[in-house]
Parts: structure tokens; C-alpha cells; sequence
């Protein structure tokens, strides 16, 4: 049934010959307002099945979703529920850029044939899941699984691009099907190959990810291996003109014989292949003495050899588990990248309730062969979340509990690891995450450490920026400290290139959000006035918030840390537990520049069921699904967060919102669309609407609090069907 708009916002449409005077009145309260369109529906239980691609059979929940086979890549076009899984931009800008020289660290991300709990676009309530938070160690993030079209999950994607770093899908082809495939597209003439690698350049446009690595582990006729070279070349050259800093890698399995035959190296039996694309993976199987030869091979291309190491440890290989760090060892050696395959190890083999500590033993031991990367954009907002929790909070205050499981909602994630400081090595700092508590999202970064009596402060490096900062920048901490202590904490910057940075002032913001400007601003700072609106404050649940003002010029920001300093006099060895919930660098003229709003909020794909009967004499309940989309830039946005109001009873379609006042949040949106689903609402009473408000709330890239005149809204009002003989 199609859900229709009613023409007037807010009060609902008019009727024919309404006076012109009243129909003007009502335009005016709509735009002083926030636009609010209202839609019909009259509640029926018949509806076409869900496309099992796109919806989970048992849940209804929008999922992630692969290709299986030729004629679905070939057949694939853009349809609404393929929006659910587009990312929310490109990768955030890094140096180095991911095309310098510098050996790089893939990791191939291969964990129980893929799209498990990540496959659900808008989370789940997954106990335990599985976590990657050191992303500042890796530059390629390839999403595996034995499907012919591997699509990564967006939540993924999402958490990549976050972090600057680029994410790949698979194509696959194994055993005699996979032959079957490759001989359908490979062994005829060109048109066939290119309309295969057209499709993969539009599946990776249209979702905004990065590029492909090419698997194919089957035997290949001599038509179909001669083919391959120019496919590659061709599939190669289109994904770099309609994806930025795309990437075609191509896996070590077919030599150019046509048999599948792993080389664990590159050599003149496959060269040809890493001639025609960005870059080669290897097989796992090598010894020194292959990267040795590979040396000749691979001439001033080092850095596209991606040498593989089966975290497994699986066959005859250098080092793999807790011993990963034996293969990345030579592999540096030698100048080549690492391609890490399933380092989820750490969580499918070892015991489930230790997985974090498991998870950062097992990258510290491979840190000191892993150069970091730098994130380079500003603003700069994380408040830590690894996108999972036992409980959902936002600044300070608890909204959901219960576990959740949403990988596109993973914060930037800072370095991690322990520190030990000079003398006698007495004194010491370990980062960690922590899901126990959080200001924003399902958890904080602890900071546990100890401060030698020799020693005044300890600076903990967290991440590594490299941008150039605007004249004016403000910044912002929340944290707290627990139990007894006396220890002090704030932010410290470096900066680069001091010969021409000066630093003109720093600047404290009060709790009112005081400005130290030496001139009025032309533009009301509405934005910044939110912002600041929390500085100098003690906060809710012990949470501090500390606000700087930096006046800089010609400056490199460099590296942003958070230093923990003794009193003075203090004699003793200082300890200290602290937790951080946020980090904001924002330049001045993003807090200035107008914020957009949410428009054109639309309900549509109305299903209806029945709830499960309650207790005797309570109303009748029922569960509602749908779909919301809006209009709002998304370069503009850090996320959305979706709310309801419901409540039925007369006068329904007037603006009196029955229910409580604060609306109730139903989950985060990283693109323009949201699908409600099972929303329980009561039954429409007879000759009574029931209503639905359903709000938008943009989260802006400054992480500042939009106030809810200003969210995007519609209004659903539903009515039983008629009776007949009524």
C-alpha cells in the first residue's frame, strides 16, 4: 500500500476552499518551525515479502549482502535498499598518501566465511563480537569471503575510511565452477571481459569503497589466461578514473601457463599479472629466499608486493600467531609490504573473554615493523567508541542498555600500547580501551599509569595529525579522573616546521564559552556557541571538559598527546586512573560557516504486524516497519541519530504530541536512510489516528549538539480499515 504526503506540514492538509489567508498562516509556522510532512496509512497485514538480498529473513534488519555468480554481477543495478549500504565518503586524507614508496601493511580480514553480526548496516545486539581498533598500524583493509562478489560490509568501510585507510572487496573464482565463470568472460573477446570489469568499477563507485583484489584459484584455458593481463590492465585503468586512489590487486595463485600453480613469490611465471594492476599479493608459503629473488622482479615497485602471512600459520611458513612478527621481520628486511591475512586468530582460536588483551599483545608484538599514518582533515572528533558496548550513552547520559554491535560506529582510534619512562624504569603508561564506561557511544580510553618522583610529567602520544592548522583552532577534552588523585591532565600539541609557525596565544574557554577575539564576528557563531557550551564544566557521572583557544600561524599541526603532570612539591609517586571520552580539534572557520538542515524527511515501504497479545485488558499493540530517508549533505555529517514519538487518541492529526516528551532514540544512520523496524505502537483506536513522529537528529563533523527544533521530521498517521456494512 502506498503511504501518501498530506500537502500542509505540521497540521496536517486542508481542505478545498480553505480561505487564502489561513492556507498563508500555515506556511508561515512551517517555516519558522522545521518542516514536518505527515503521511497516511490505513493499517493493513498484507505486504510483499521482503528481497531476501537486502533484509534479513529472520530479523527484517537491512544487511550487507554478496553477488554469487556471473549473471548476478552482470545484472546488478542500483535499486533504493542498495542506499542502506552506501559509505559515507572517501577515505579521510592521510600522509604519507597510501601512493608513496613506503612499504605498506594490509590486512586481509577473512573470519568465518564473512558477513556475520557486521553484515547488519544499522547494528545488532551481538554479546562479545569481534573488534579491530589498530588501524593507525594499517593502509589497505581487504573484506574476504568465498563469494564471487565480496561487497564490504559499509559498517566496515565506514570504520576504514574513518581512519584514512582504503578498503578492498573480492572477486573470487575457485574449483571447476570458478573455471566455468572465468571461461564465460575471459576466453571470448574483449567486450565480455570489459563488461565484468565495468560492473566491478560501478559496484565500488556507486558504494564508495576502494578497489578489488582479484583471486582467481582455478585453472584457466590459454584464451582465458591470455585474456587476463588485458582484463586486469582494463579493469585497473577504469577504477582509477571513477574512484579516486582506487587500487586493483591481484592474488598469487595462476602463472601465465594457465595453471593454478602458487608461486609464493613474484617471478617470471607471474609478473605479467602484477604488470597490469596496482599490486600482488603473494601466496603464504615463503622462505627468505624468496623475497631475495623477488628483489629483481619487482624493480622500483617494492612497495606493490604485498608479501602474505597466514596469521594461522598454515603450511610451511616463517611465523604466524603470537610469532607473526618473525615473517614481518624479513619481509621489512627486504623493503616489501606485508599483506596479514585472518588476524582475527586472535579472537576465533583463543578464549573469547580475554580477546583484548589478546587482541593488543598480538599488535604490539608487530609494532615496531609497522610505520603509522597520519590523519590529515580537519575537524577532528573521536570520542574512542569501538563501536560496541554494554550500554549506549551520549555525553554523559545513559539512552540504551543492553548490548550492541555496530561496527560503522567505531571512533577514531589513537595509538595504542605502554610506555615505559627513563631511570629506573619506575615510572609507566598503558592505554587501553574500555568498554566499563563512556561518554559518548559503548566505551573510553583508560589511561593507567605511574609518576616517578624524578619525574614532573608524562606525555601519552595518541594520534599523529599532520595538517595544516587554520589561523584560529579550538580544542576540547573530556575526561575524568578516578578515585584519589592529584595528578593534573590536559592536551599538548607538537608542531612542525617551527622556523615559520608562530603560536600567538593559547586561551582557556570558560564555561559560558567566552571568545578572546580583538574584534565582533560579522557571522553569529551559533555553531561555536554550542560547541563551547559544556567548557570549564564539571559534567554528569564526574565527566570534565576543558576547552583551548590556540592562535597559530603557518603551522604544522603535528602530533596531539595528553599529559598527566605531579603537583607542585609533591614528593611521592603519583598514580592515576583516567578515562577519556573526547577529543575535538576544530578550526574556527567550520564553527563559523552555516550548519545545513535535515529536509524532505519521507516515510515509505509500510509492513504491519501484529503484536503478540498482551496481559487481558491492555490495548491492542502492533509492530511497525519503514523506511526513512532525507536530504542532507553528507560531507557535512558524522552521523545521524533516528528518534520516535508515538501516541494515538483525538485530534491526532492537530500538533499536540502525546507520549513523553523526550523522544525515544531507535539507532544511528550513516547515510540519508533509516529502516524502522518492529517499532511497537498501539492499535488505532475506531474513528482515531494513531501517530508516529519520527525525527533526525544530524550529528555534525564538529561534534557539536543540534537542538531538536532543528532536526529533520515526519509524521505518520495510521487509522484502522473500515469495517464493511459500516
Amino acid at each position: 500500500m502506498e503511504t501518501q504526503a498530506l500537502p500542509e506540514a505540521g497540521a496536517g492538509g486542508e481542505q478545498a476552499g480553505s480561505p487564502p489567508r489561513r492556507r498563508r498562516r500555515r506556511r508561515r509556522r512551517m517555516e519558522e518551525d522545521q518542516e514536518e510532512a505527515v503521511f497516511r496509512e490505513v493499517v493493513s497485514f498484507t505486504a510483499e515479502p521482503l528481497p531476501v538480498r537486502y533484509y534479513d529473513k529472520d530479523t527484517t534488519q537491512p544487511i550487507s549482502f554478496y553477488l554469487s555468480s556471473l549473471e548476478e554481477l552482470l545484472a546488478w543495478t542500483p535499486s533504493m535498499e542498495d542506499n542502506f549500504n552506501v559509505a559515507l565518503g572517501p577515505p579521510a586524507g592521510r600522509q604519507p598518501p597510501l601512493s608513496s614508496q613506503r612499504p605498506r601493511t594490509l590486512l586481509c580480514h577473512d573470519m568465518m566465511g564473512g558477513y556475520l553480526d557486521d553484515r547488519f548496516i544499522q547494528g545488532s545486539a551481538a554479546q562479545s563480537p569481534y573488534s579491530f581498533y589498530h588501524w593507525q598500524y594499517i593502509d589497505i583493509f581487504v573484506y574476504f569471503s568465498h563469494h564471487t562478489v565480496t561487497i564490504p560490509p559499509v559498517g566496515w568501510t565506514n570504520a576504514a575510511h574513518r581512519h584514512g585507510v582504503s578498503m578492498l572487496g573480492t572477486f573470487i573464482t575457485e574449483w571447476n565452477e570458478g573455471g566455468k565463470l572465468c571461461e564465460a568472460f575471459l576466453a571470448g573477446d574483449a567486450p565480455s571481459y570489459q563488461a565484468v570489469a565495468d560492473q566491478l568499477v560501478r559496484i565500488a563507485q556507486f558504494f564508495r569503497f576502494d578497489g578489488w583484489l582479484i583471486n582467481i584459484e582455478n585453472s584457466l584455458s590459454l584464451a582465458a589466461v591470455g585474456n587476463t593481463p588485458p582484463f586486469l590492465q582494463y579493469l585497473t585503468t577504469q577504477l582509477h578514473r571513477q574512484v579516486p586512489g582506487g587500487l586493483v590487486l591481484w592474488y598469487d595463485s595462476v602463472v601465465r601457463s594457465g595453471q593454478l600453480k602458487w608461486q609464493d613469490e613474484l617471478n617470471a611465471h607471474n609478473s605479467a599479472f602484477f604488470d597490469s594492476c596496482d599490486g600482488f599479493f603473494t601466496n603464504y608459503n615463503w622462505q627468505e629466499e624468496h623475497l631475495a629473488r623477488m628483489l629483481g622482479p619487482a624493480g622500483a615497485r617494492r612497495a606493490d608486493v604485498y608479501v602474505g602471512v597466514d596469521v594461522f600459520a598454515r603450511g610451511n611458513v616463517v611465523g604466524g600467531g603470537f610469532h607473526t612478527d618473525k615473517s614481518l621481520e624479513l619481509i621489512r628486511k627486504h623493503g616489501f609490504s606485508a599483506a596479514l591475512f585472518a588476524p582475527g586468530w586472535v579472537y576465533e582460536c583463543l578464549e573469547k573473554e580475554h580477546f583484548f588483551q589478546n587482541q593488543d599483545k598480538f599488535w604490539s608484538l608487530l609494532e615496531r615493523y609497522l610505520p603509522t599514518h597520519s590523519i590529515c582533515s580537519l575537524p577532528f572528533v573521536t570520542s574512542f567508541c569501538l563501536g560496541m558496548g554494554a550500554r549506549r550513552i551520549c555525553h554523559g547520559q545513559e539512552e540504551k542498555v543492553g548490548p550492541w554491535y555496530h561496527p560503522g560506529a567505531q571512533e577514531v582510534q589513537p595509538l595504542f600500547g605502554e610506555h615505559r619512562l627513563g631511570g629506573d624504569g619506575r615510572g609507566w603508561v598503558k592505554t587501553h580501551c574500555c568498554l566499563a564506561d563512556a561518554w559518548s557511544g559503548g566505551s573510553s580510553l583508560l589511561i593507567r599509569g605511574a609518576i616517578p618522583p624524578e619525574v614532573g610529567h608524562v606525555a601519552v602520544r595518541l594520534f599523529s595529525l599532520q595538517v595544516p592548522v587554520p589561523p584560529k583552532l579550538f580544542l576540547s577534552l573530556v575526561y575524568k579522573l578516578e578515585g584519589p588523585t592529584t595528578v593534573r591532565v590536559a592536551l599538548e600539541l607538537t608542531t612542525g616546521d617551527a622556523s615559520n609557525c608562530h603560536i600567538g596565544g593559547i586561551s582557556v574557554l570558560n564555561e559560558t564559552g567566552t571568545r578572546h577575539s580583538p574584534r565582533p564576528l560579522r557571522v553569529p557563531p551559533t555553531k561555536l556557541t554550542r560547541w563551547a557550551s559544556r567548557c570549564g564544566r564539571t559534567l554528569s557521572r564526574g565527566w570534565t571538559q576543558r576547552c583551548y583557544e590556540v592562535n597559530l600561524r603557518g603551522c604544522l599541526l603535528h602530533d596531539l598527546f595528553v599529559s598527566f603532570s605531579r603537583p607542585p612539591g609533591s614528593q611521592e609517586e603519583e598514580t592515576f586512573v583516567c578515562r577519556l571520552g573526547e577529543i575535538q580539534v576544530v578550526g574556527a572557520s567550520s564553527l563559523l560557516s552555516p550548519l545545513a538542515r535535515v529536509q524532505a524527511v519521507t516515510v515509505s515501504c509500510v509492513r504491519w504486524q501484529r503484536a503478540a497479545l498482551g496481559p487481558e485488558g491492555t490495548p491492542e499493540r502492533l509492530q511497525l516497519s519503514c523506511t526513512l530517508h532525507w536530504s542532507f549533505p553528507l560531507p557535512q555529517a558524522h552521523c545521524f541519530r533516528i528518534h520516535c514519538r508515538t501516541g494515538t487518541g483525538p485530534g491526532s492529526r492537530g500538533r499536540a504530541l502525546p507520549g513523553p516528551e523526550k523522544p525515544t532514540l531507535l539507532g544511528l544512520a550513516f547515510t540519508n536512510q533509516y529502516r524502522v523496524v518492529e517499532l511497537s505502537v498501539d492499535a488505532a483506536r475506531p474513528g482515531q489516528d494513531g501517530r508516529v513522529q519520527f525525527l533526525v537528529q544530524p550529528v555534525p563533523q564538529e561534534g557539536f549538539v543540534v537542538p531538536e527544533a532543528e532536526w529533520g521530521r515526519a509524521v505518520l498517521l495510521y487509522s484502522s480499515p473500515r469495517r464493511s456494512g459500516h
